[in-house]
């Protein structure tokens, strides 16, 4: 800052210019900081620290600049280091004087502070209505599959029968926790720190709350202190995210695997797929597989702020210009994986016959043959040893359990009865099973009933939000 300074004596070194400057990437946050500037000087001339003409001076001439840099018209300098000074050099040389009477009552420390709330604001509602996109993709191909059976897998091995779209609603479930999580982080960031100045807020009498609401903000923070050197909100969003992450990662990975040779379950489109430079036959599940691998790419972000914020002490230290490059970074990377994935999930087809296939070996029924002996009157862990050695039997004498002969299903227990071969059909192992958030049809049409409900809340809660309109 020594272009405004009489402190310092010598020019500053173009290495530390270069060095210091973060205009190459706070740039993107050129309007957030006019709609702060704005705000900030409405709230001087309120209180009367400008004049009213003074105040209508700066701000007509803020949205000039708005214009021009939205128009291609301005070049910003790292000789001015930063959006903020930026900003503030083109007003003073645009309105001389008034212009040099904006950053009364302010500090860079909670302009900043202030412009990353509004711009994290209004990305995560963004993200948030990605999130609601690809749930209601997810719910319409599940209610297409509600009756789609297929292979249940616990160490990914066959494990029980389910259908495909119970399959696909255990992720609409984790989404939505991904959307619930936003918007606790959302009102985290939703207090303005304008009015903070420096650390120590200031001697000019302000009105914050009055600020706060018109840049449309819950209210003001209410330590000073706190609030210029408060990022808590910045981790929580990229925690949040870093689990979103997760989460389309371990889908990704099976979509990989159920798109396979060896599985098809489900075939990606050729949209959303690639070939070799070698292989004339490959078609690669790429874009599933870069959602996997920029999963780490979040979670370093979210571990290179972490690492930044834990030695610093209170208040504002120039480390915190650190969490600006791994913030923006984890926001694109997301947007971008969720846009790539709704996508590729609109336009995923899939292999109902190859899935039923998939559920005639692994004796996946097994537990519905011990259910059987179980209501029958026995324990179901006598129940339990039983089927194992009937599996035992079909294994070393290639059967599965709808084909061993029922003469040796009596040798093993004479309350078997020939029903035994409808009770253990796929279709009946999955409608049989009716609890609260199982994989029948009828639980899982109470399921889509629940989500229709926190869908319309969800969408109202977007339409509600709007990006601020003080421009």
């Amino acid at each position: 800052m020594q272009y405004f300074s009489g402190r310092f004596k010598e020019k500053a070194s173009d290495l530390i210019l270069d060095f210091h400057s973060s205009i190459k990437f706070d740039q993107r946050l050129y309007r957030y900081d006019i709609m702060g500037s704005i705000a900030h000087v409405r709230g001087l001339a309120k209180q009367k620290i400008i004049s009213e003409k003074e105040g209508e001076i700066i701000e007509k001439t803020l949205l000039e600049i708005l214009n021009e840099i939205e128009e291609g018209k301005i070049e910003f300098s790292i000789t001015y280091e930063d959006i903020h000074m930026n900003i503030e050099k083109i007003l003073i040389d645009k309105i001389g004087d008034i212009g040099k009477k904006l950053h009364t009552g302010r500090s860079r420390n909670d302009q900043v502070a202030l412009d990353i709330r509004l711009f994290s604001k209004d990305e995560v509602k963004k993200i948030q209505s990605y999130l609601i996109e690809l749930i209601e993709v997810l719910i319409k191909l599940s209610n297409e599959n509600l009756e789609t059976y297929m292979p249940g897998f616990t160490h990914l091995q066959k494990a029980q029968p389910i259908s495909f779209g119970h399959y696909l609603l255990a992720y609409v479930e984790m989404f939505k926790r991904d959307y619930t999580r936003l918007l606790n982080a959302f009102e985290l960031a939703d207090y303005s720190p304008l009015g903070s100045a420096a650390l120590a807020g200031t001697s000019y009498p302000i009105d914050r709350e009055y600020t706060a609401k018109i840049l449309g903000f819950k209210g003001a923070t209410l330590n000073t202190l706190d609030s210029v050197s408060d990022r808590d909100y910045l981790i929580e969003i990229m925690s949040s995210l870093s689990i979103t992450m997760m989460h389309l990662s371990r889908f990704s990975e099976e979509i990989i695997i159920y798109s396979s040779n060896d599985f098809g379950y489900i075939e990606l489109s050729d949209a959303f797929s690639t070939g070799s430079s070698i292989m004339p036959q490959k078609k690669n599940p790429d874009a599933a597989e870069l959602v996997r691998g920029k999963t780490g790419r979040v979670y370093g972000d979210l571990i290179s702020l972490l690492t930044t914020m834990k030695g610093i002490p209170l208040a504002y230290n120039k480390d915190m210009q650190e969490d600006k490059e791994v913030f923006f970074d984890c926001i694109d990377t997301v947007k971008g994986c969720l846009q790539v994935f709704i996508g590729m999930i609109r336009t995923l087809k899939v292999k109902k016959d190859i899935l039923l296939l998939a559920c005639n070996d692994g004796f996946i029924n097994a537990t519905d043959v011990a259910d059987y002996l179980t209501i029958k009157g026995i324990s179901f862990r006598d129940a339990y040893k039983i089927t194992g050695s009937i599996v035992s039997y079909c294994m070393d004498n290639n059967f599965n359990l709808e084909t061993m002969p029922f003469g040796k299903y009596i040798e093993f227990s004479e309350l078997f009865e020939k029903d035994i071969y409808e009770a253990i059909t796929i279709k009946n192992c999955v409608e049989k099973r009716d609890s609260f958030g199982g994989p029948s049809k009828v639980s899982l049409q109470n399921h889509l009933n629940i989500l229709e409900i926190f869908l319309k809340s969800a969408r109202e809660e977007l339409i509600s939000y709007r990006i601020n309109d003080i421009l």
